[in-house]
């Protein structure tokens, strides 16, 4: 281990885990800042004793995050939510976190930043999600200008929340709505855009710029939505469902999950206003080659690795295989 310690906002979710996987490869002492350290222990096991450590902060407590802060030469905020739920804003939780991050930061002198943010991320985008993506990477290059922003498309890996989400609707219903059809998106694997994140803190070329991250392959919605429930062998009846009636159906659906914080909505209007446009790398945009990021996972090669799991028998069938025409050995 090099010493260094860089502390990372978000570090015990779906992406922060192999983050912090990343940069303990990379020899990074990794200070994970979390709301509940009490249930991220799990995150140890990504480096060497004592490479990895725990400690509690709320990005809307100021004081809690100069402690998480105290002696760290580099930063990671990777906090974000999908929708809004209980007392988790998109303007508390991404706007706000992200400025009292940054600002403490600066005032601590530590330059090497890097913000996680999202392809669409707009100050004119219709969706409080992309405004406030839009407003975070403001105030982060307002506090510390050398910051590296990211914007990954859609992340897939084990646990994510596109991909495992729509095969869990496909398990309990044969309609799935099919909303933004023909919108482009550029999945990206959860461990390419994590070693993006080291290394735009090693790479002194990354420094102030801002990066968009897409994988090899580009799909439509219609496509990725045939794709998963082929992939787990449950044919469904694909809904048209045009977004003028999608969104305010979405909003009411939204609303009710501010109200209860245990209720994951399947669909929100801000969702549905995101589907409005297409998800993938600008032209002329930095990329993950040039983070060093190359041989890119696709979608065909890991998504299988984990959506066996709802397929109706499991692991041991493959997809559309015809029981009545199977040879027992």
């Amino acid at each position: 281990m090099t010493g260094n310690i860089v502390t990372v906002f978000g570090g015990s979710g779906f992406l922060g885990r192999h983050v912090v996987r990343a940069l303990c490869r990379q020899g990074w002492r990794v200070r994970v800042a979390t709301r509940r350290p009490h249930l991220a222990g799990d995150v140890k096991l990504a480096g060497d004793v004592g490479q990895v450590q725990l400690v509690q902060a709320n990005v809307r407590n100021r004081n809690s995050i100069k402690r998480a802060l105290e002696n760290a030469d580099a930063v990671v905020n990777m906090v974000g939510i999908l929708a809004e739920r209980g007392s988790q804003s998109f303007q508390g939780t991404q706007a706000l976190g992200a400025a009292n991050i940054a600002q403490l930061a600066a005032e601590a002198g530590i330059s090497k930043f890097v913000q996680l943010s999202a392809i669409g991320a707009s100050d004119k985008s219709k969706s409080r999600y992309a405004q406030t993506k839009a407003e975070a990477e403001a105030a982060v290059r307002e506090a510390i200008p050398a910051a590296t922003i990211l914007r990954p498309s859609i992340i897939f890996g084990p646990e994510d929340g596109f991909f495992t989400r729509f095969a869990e609707m496909a398990r309990m219903s044969p309609i799935l709505p099919l909303i933004g059809a023909s919108t482009k998106f550029q999945p990206v694997y959860v461990a390419d855009v994590a070693q993006a994140v080291a290394n735009a803190l090693s790479r002194p070329d990354a420094a102030g710029k801002t990066f968009e991250l897409g994988g090899p392959r580009t799909y439509t919605m219609k496509q990725l939505l045939q794709y998963i429930t082929h992939e787990i062998d449950r044919p469904r009846l694909l809904l048209p469902l045009p977004i003028p009636v999608a969104a305010p159906l979405g909003y009411v659906i939204g609303a009710l999950s501010r109200l209860n914080p245990f209720f994951g909505p399947p669909l929100t209007g801000d969702q549905v206003q995101l589907l409005k446009f297409d998800n993938v790398v600008s032209p002329g945009a930095g990329t993950l080659a040039d983070l060093g990021v190359t041989n890119l996972e696709t979608v065909e090669t890991i998504t299988p690795t984990y959506l066996w799991r709802h397929r109706p028998h499991g692991q041991f069938q493959p997809p559309h295989v015809d029981e009545a025409s199977r040879v027992d050995a």
